[in-house]
């Protein structure tokens, strides 16, 4: 469910949600990694993610970027150089319910 969007930026919730309000803010740029977005076409990014942060509430957050399949990447668009390497990470995703879903995305598109 979309949160935002403009002419660079789109931010939506994520139907398979780790935690309330987990969201994602994506440049509408196409790049398969984050070196082949043009800087002007990531500039909404950080402060729409800074408008989410404080219609939501959140006091501890994450902001995550995933580049390369064994980086965690699963829509392919800090270089991991082996599974061994670098961030790994556990994704304990859940199927999010629709209705709670769609409530909870009018709640912080208020406040933004």
């Amino acid at each position: 469910m979309k949160l935002f969007e403009s002419d660079k930026t789109l931010a939506f919730l994520d139907i398979g949600p780790l935690s309330k309000g987990h969201a994602l803010v994506i440049p509408k740029y196409h790049g398969a990694k984050l070196a082949d977005i043009p800087d002007d076409q990531l500039s909404e990014v950080l402060p729409t993610l800074k408008k989410l942060v404080n219609a939501t509430g959140a006091t501890d957050y994450n902001i995550l970027q995933n580049n390369g399949t064994i980086a965690h990447q699963q829509v392919h668009h800090i270089p991991k150089p082996n599974e061994s390497e670098g961030l790994g990470i556990t994704w304990p995703s859940q199927t999010g319910d629709m209705e709670k879903l769609k409530a909870l995305c009018q709640d912080i598109r208020s406040k933004m």
